[in-house]
Order: C-alpha cells, then structure tokens, then sequence
C-alpha cells in the first residue's frame, strides 16, 4: 500500500528552495489540488520546473501572485500575464528551453545520462553560454540533464500500490518527471484496488512514486 497524503500533507513536503518538477500541459495532468495549498502557505524561492506557467487561477499558476517562484525552466510563459511580467521586469529568473529539447533533458536526468545534443536553438538566445560539439561536421548543442527535489504529478487513477495511469492527453510530461526527482507525489482522480489497471495500462510504476494525493 503506498502512503496516502491530505493536500495540505504533500504540501507541507515542500520547503523554502527545493525545486519542483510540474507537470501538465495547461495545468491539464497537474496536481491541481497540491498547487493550491501551495499557494495558500509561505513557502517561497522556489524553482519550478514546466512546461509553461498556465494560468494565474490554476496550479503551479497560483504561485506568482505572491512571489513564490525565484526561478522557471521553461518553454512557454504566454498564458500567464503575471509570470510574463514578472520575467520581462527582471523579478523572475528564467531559463527557456524549447518544449521537444525540455522533455529530452528531463529523460535524461531520469535515465542518468550526461545530456542530449541537438541542433535546436543554434543561432538563437538558447545558444548562449552553451558547450558546442560537433559530430560528423555537423554541429550541436550539448543540453545538460535536469532534475529536481520534488515531481507534482496529476494522474486519472491510481491503484492502492501506486501504478497511475493517465487518461489521454494527462499523460503529457508525467512520466519523464516521475523519473527525474527525488520525490514524486502523485494527485489522483481515483485510487483503486491492486489489479484494476491492466499491466498494460500502466503508464508510471508504483516504484517511481512515493505518495499519492486524492484530487479535492
């Protein structure tokens, strides 16, 4: 049986400066429930790992109003009018990677490996302060793995083990991140019995997860 938390439990795990894994598309798979006891607490200089900051009124989105984000990696701000003025007045750090590069980095801080290299952003701002390699006279950048203290996943089900299983489009970066942080706690929708997600559907395994969150 694998632990159950209150989101008021998981969210009293994260302290001052860790660094959190978010995932979701648009706060679509996000531990939305965990983001918003976050939002209520203190806790600050954070450093929060995304895809992008969705809105202001949802997940990881409620953490710019009162300043609790010290630094972003990320691909998108767009969505989110505060954490974009927050970035474009100097008040917030912020690291943009684009999206296939970002996801690629994080499976490699999950798999161990020392980084990926790829020709996206030669040219660009995201070249900057970069190692370039070339292989076969074609030049890359190497983009180093990321991970982080904390993975906040949003999942459709999980069974009382903690196999999840993600409906459609939850999927999005939920498991790359499970396997990139020290800690991952899981937001359900449902926990059910072992046995009632068919090994196939299993799309992160119990022993990636270290807790699980009944959505609110």
């Amino acid at each position: 049986m694998k632990p159950i938390l209150t989101p008021s439990e998981a969210a009293a795990k994260i302290k001052d400066g860790m660094s959190i894994m978010a995932a979701g598309f648009l706060s679509t798979g996000s531990a939305i429930s965990v983001w918003q006891e976050l939002a209520k607490s203190n806790v600050k200089d954070l450093t929060i790992i995304c895809n992008d900051t969705t809105f202001p009124d949802r997940g990881h989105g409620l953490m710019f109003e009162k300043r609790q984000v010290k630094k972003l990696i990320t691909s998108y701000l767009g969505a989110n009018p505060i954490s974009q003025a927050q970035y474009e007045s100097g008040d917030l750090e912020v690291e943009f990677s684009p999206q296939g590069t970002f996801i690629e980095r994080i499976r490699c801080g999950g798999m161990g490996l020392g980084g990926v290299l790829t020709p996206t952003g030669l040219g660009t701002l995201i070249e900057e302060g970069k190692q370039k390699i070339e292989v076969y006279g074609k030049t890359y950048l190497l983009e180093k793995p990321i991970r982080a203290d904390v993975a906040l996943l949003g999942a459709t089900r999980a069974d009382e083990a903690g196999n999840l299983y993600y409906e459609g489009t939850f999927r999005n970066f939920n498991p790359m991140m499970a396997m990139a942080a020290d800690l991952v706690i899981a937001e359900v929708e449902e926990i059910v019995p072992i046995g009632s997600i068919k090994p196939e559907d299993v799309h992160t395994q119990s022993i990636l997860v270290d807790f699980i969150v009944k959505k609110q």
